[in-house]
């Protein structure tokens, strides 16, 4: 049985970096916003300019599914849906949406000051609530992923 161009970059990653052929990727990921494409994001993160990223708890609550959890191995897409890199997880926190300083907001790479990141999140989570189904609110819980890439 031949493997898909996903299991053979794992396999890859297991060989090369000598982890445990036990060890399982937590999942996928491939970064989409308005405004920032995939394909820039993963320039970002490759570079290790983009370190971090944030998301609702709301939506894991509503969707049912797992939080993440520090040391996580997720494998990261470029838009044609070719894996490029490997990240881990370093540390998960929940922190509320007013609380996010410019030190953690700097760590996605992808804005010149609080300011702007607070107006782009802001509409993303309104759009995002509509989608799934919260309101947002000053304090809504976001989970602050900060992760390093440990294969290419």
């Amino acid at each position: 049985m031949e493997l898909s161009v996903a299991d053979s970059f794992w396999q890859k990653f297991i060989t090369d970096t000598g982890r445990d052929p036990e060890i399982r990727c937590s999942g996928d990921l491939c970064f989409d916003a308005e405004g920032i494409s995939n394909d820039e994001k993963l320039v970002l993160i490759m570079t290790g300019r983009k370190t971090a990223t944030f998301s609702t708890l709301a939506s894991f609550l509503i969707d049912g599914e797992p939080l993440p959890v520090s040391g996580e191995l997720y494998m990261v897409f470029d838009r044609s849906g070719t894996p490029r890199c490997i990240i881990e997880l370093e540390s998960v926190n929940i922190v509320p949406f007013n609380e996010v300083t410019w030190g953690m907001a700097q760590q996605e790479g992808e804005d010149n000051s609080l300011e702007e990141w607070k107006e782009k999140q802001k509409e993303y989570l309104e759009d995002e609530g509509a989608v799934v189904g919260f309101e947002f609110a000053p304090d809504i819980k976001l989970i602050f992923q900060t992760f390093r890439v440990v294969y290419k």
